[in-house]
């Protein structure tokens, strides 16, 4: 029997995790670790989000702008028992902007942006035919900035964060049946903290800076698929990460200003069905599900849970791998904290493309 349609799921992890939640904008897989042989990945991803809201009558305009994703990574098979890779991943950010809110909204005017990527080398060793372990470090960066922000009266505040890089861990573990494309893998990401020094400004004047420390949280990856019947694959994905311990918090003139924070954590689902037409076109469908906790939310990120399903097709020739997709998300109703606005019907769309070279 044939299962060889692997790539054929390589949209759903470009686009997989697309306004997830939290600040996440990638689930973090090791994919590239169980490519065969050496091989070089390039994938990006482009999110285009539509996130209004109301308060008493007064819209928020989309707050929500496009971004895009990017990662790239090289692995290489030393022998038999052992392989390397090496990924960077966009694999946090945040957009948030404002303008266009309606005069009177208490938000308008505020921008905030976050970036974060992470740069992660792991070795996999085969413990057995099918059995195999991994592990590396994650060396992240992080920086943010944010303005316009009302605070006490009508003071706005602003914020623009040093980057700093900090240093985790990734461990795994790994089981396979090559005759059938069974491989189940569980992926452990620590979380990693950071000490960040912040310059601070009230109506545009400065004021001292801040020091204050921030928790990228702790995650927990299940991946699998199979072969269920010739050319066709089942894949799927469970992933949770520790939102709960998740802060922004400056000190401005000597009291905490919490930007955002969460108070659960957030778990998604993936399932989807891979198709091989020919040697050259497979297909996938998915089906992805992040369940709103019902919590208030931050006014920097005033969605809760998701919906989503997804397009793709891969296009193989030789050595070279072309995978592709698309994917509409339903985003999940949220009331915002302190202001109490309220964002219903809105939605997203995701477009992904991966190219794999093997050599």
């Amino acid at each position: 029997m044939k299962y060889g349609i692997g790539g054929a799921t390589a949209f759903a992890l470009l686009t997989s995790q697309a306004l997830a939640g939290g600040i996440e904008r990638s689930p973090q897989s090791v994919g590239l670790l169980f490519e065969p042989g050496n091989a070089v990945q390039f994938s990006f991803g482009h999110v285009a989000p539509d996130l209004t809201g109301s308060l008493g009558g007064l819209g928020s305009g989309d707050m929500a702008p496009s971004y895009t994703s990017l990662s790239m990574g090289v692995k290489t098979r030393v022998n038999d028992r052992v392989d390397l890779a090496l990924i960077f991943d966009q694999s946090l950010g945040a957009d948030v902007d404002y303008t266009d809110a309606q005069v009177g909204y208490p938000l308008r005017g505020t921008t905030a942006e976050l970036d974060g990527s992470d740069i992660t080398a792991l070795v996999r060793y085969r413990v057995a035919e099918r059995v195999s372990v991994y592990g590396g470090v994650r060396m992240q960066g992080i920086s943010a900035e944010l303005s316009g922000l009302p605070i006490t009266g009508p003071s706005l505040y602003g914020l623009d964060v040093e980057r700093t890089q900090e240093w985790g861990y990734v461990l795994g573990a790994a089981y396979e049946i090559p005759d059938i494309a069974l491989r189940i893998a569980a992926t452990y990401n620590s979380a990693i903290d950071h000490g960040f020094t912040g310059s601070q400004t009230v109506n545009g004047a400065p004021v001292p800076d801040t020091n204050f420390t921030t928790t990228i949280p702790q995650s927990l990856n299940l991946e699998f698929q199979s072969g269920i019947a010739e050319d066709t694959l089942l894949f799927g994905s469970v992933r949770w990460q520790d939102w709960s311990e998740f802060d922004i918090t400056p000190v401005v003139g000597g009291n905490p200003l919490t930007l955002i924070d969460y108070q659960s954590d957030y778990v998604t689902y993936t399932l989807g069905l891979g198709r091989r037409f020919n040697d050259s076109w497979s297909g996938a469908v998915t089906l992805a599900h992040e369940p709103a906790t019902g919590d208030i939310q931050g006014n920097l990120a005033p969605r809760d849970g998701y919906t989503s399903v997804g397009i793709g097709a891969t296009w193989t020739h030789e050595n070279t791998e072309i995978s592709g997709g698309v994917r509409y998300i339903r985003l999940g109703d949220a009331t915002t904290q302190t202001i109490g606005a309220s964002f219903t019907d809105n939605d997203a769309m995701a477009f992904g493309l991966r190219v794999t070279q093997r050599f």
